[in-house]
Parts: structure tokens; sequence; C-alpha cells
């Protein structure tokens, strides 16, 4: 398969997991829209969608910066259309778009459990149903979810319910689509990291450096969403991937290169036992 003048649509995808995926789209010739909501540089986060695409297109893609908060069905809309417009089509849809609180319920504000389900879910949804008529006329059209294998074992929800709640909706958006779209042959599979990815949400709210120095890099991610999405869409749907199991799929041996810290200890991701 070739991404030669595929168009791929990206939520959140200025930073963190979501821009080492459209680089690696972008090496093999894709067109980006990166549909994220920072057109300004803030201090604490790295990156714009301006600084997203001026990289995307030093990489050999072509970008489109679209300012989009994915809470909005009319930015979604307008995203969506302009992206299509452009390029003239849509080809891939990756849902990466997300927000993290890991509160305990009593601890929880009712606008930080809002948010959370405003973009994983509400807005993993509107995005989709505003990429499908296009993904339909599209050759290999696939939707990848950046969320985690459904699984009810209790501690998943005790340790922070609002978050699993909504990391779940979005897998089962995908668990959905796959089954919805399997005639249209458009696949929808989930994507989820086996340790912690070094991204702003980890240093910035999780652990900071100490997590970080357990983590992996973005792009191990990033080849494993370049290796689903290279699958032939009506052989490949309903999945819910992990990185470093795809990518001993595709042959890959050496872990240690995606390490932060090479040879040191990993910190296993939420939801991977």
């Amino acid at each position: 398969m070739t991404f030669q003048n595929k168009t791929v649509f990206i939520t959140g995808g200025s930073r963190g997991i979501g821009k080492a995926i459209a680089l690696r789209l972008a090496r093999e010739g894709a067109n980006i829209a990166i549909a994220a909501k920072t057109a300004e540089a803030h201090p604490k986060l790295e990156g714009t969608i301006h600084t997203a695409a001026a990289e995307i297109e030093a990489a050999g893609g072509k970008a489109l910066a679209l300012q989009t908060d994915i809470r909005f069905e009319d930015q979604i809309e307008a995203a969506v259309q302009r992206t299509a417009d452009t390029f003239g089509g849509i080809d891939i849809l990756i849902n990466n778009a997300s927000a993290i609180n890991l509160l305990p319920t009593e601890q929880l504000e009712a606008k930080r459990f809002d948010l959370m389900h405003g973009i994983n879910v509400r807005g993993t949804f509107l995005v989709s149903k505003a990429c499908i008529p296009f993904l339909r006329k599209a050759d290999n059209p696939h939707i990848l979810n950046l969320s985690p294998p459904l699984d009810l074992d209790p501690r998943w929800f005790g340790m922070h319910l609002a978050y699993t709640l909504s990391k779940y909706g979005m897998s089962m958006v995908v668990l959905g689509l796959a089954e919805e779209l399997r005639a249209a042959g458009v696949a929808a599979n989930a994507l989820w990291p086996h340790t912690t990815i070094a991204t702003a949400a980890v240093q910035n709210l999780l652990g900071g450096d100490y997590l970080i120095q357990r983590s992996r890099r973005p792009e191990i991610v990033a080849d494993a969403a370049f290796a689903i999405l290279s699958r032939p869409s009506r052989e490949c749907t309903g999945n819910f991937f992990i990185d470093e199991d795809v990518l001993r799929a595709e042959g890959v041996t050496d872990f240690d290169k995606y390490a932060v810290n090479p040879g040191g200890e990993l910190q296993k991701d939420l939801f991977v036992k």
C-alpha cells in the first residue's frame, strides 16, 4: 500500500502521538489535515497546528492546519468539508484528540467530566459521523481511534471511573462502526500503547520527569498506526490493537530504540495488564 496522495484527517494532532502519526504518514506522501485547538503558542504545551503543519510539509507531505474544537459540531463539519474540498476527499480518519483526568468520583467536578466526554466520546462520534460519507468513497478507508481494549476488569473503573467511561466510549465507537460499516469496506480499529508514552499529558498531568523516563517515544505508536493503516480495510476491522503486538507481527524485535531511557524500566500504560 502507498499513502501517496492519501488524505488523513487527524484530531488533536498538533503535538504528541497525533503529530508523530502525522509525520510518519507524511513521509509516505500523505496529505494531512490537523484539526486541533492550539493555534497560538502555549507556555506549557509545545506545538501548534501551524508548527505541526510546517513539520508535516518538511517531512514530504501536504498539510492543512484547521483550528477546531471537536466539542462543536459546526466546527467539525467545517473542518471536514474544507479538508475534502482541499484534497478531493478523505481516506483515513484518526480520532486522537482526548482529555484526561484521573480524579476519583467524589473529587471530580462536573465540568471535568463533561470535558472528557465532550471530547473523547461525543467528539469522536461526531467527527466519525462527518467523515463517513467521504470514507465510503475512498480506496482502503480506515478509522483509527487512540483508545484501549474493552476490558470490564473492575480495577479500571474503580481507579478513575469518569476517565475509563470516556475512553471506553471511544472504544465502543470502534466496536459499533466496525460492524455498521463492514459491508461498505470501511475499517474501524483501536490502537493503544503497551507503555506510557512521553507526551505533554504524561509530563504535566501524570508523572513528570519520573514517568517520562519510564516511557517510550510517540514514534512507536506512529509506526504501529502505519502498519495498521497499510492493511486492507476489508480484512482488518474491529480490532483493539496494542502497539508492541502490532510491531512484533511486523517483525520488529528491537523496542529499546523507542525508549526515552534505553535499557531502563518501563511503565505499563493504563488498561494494560
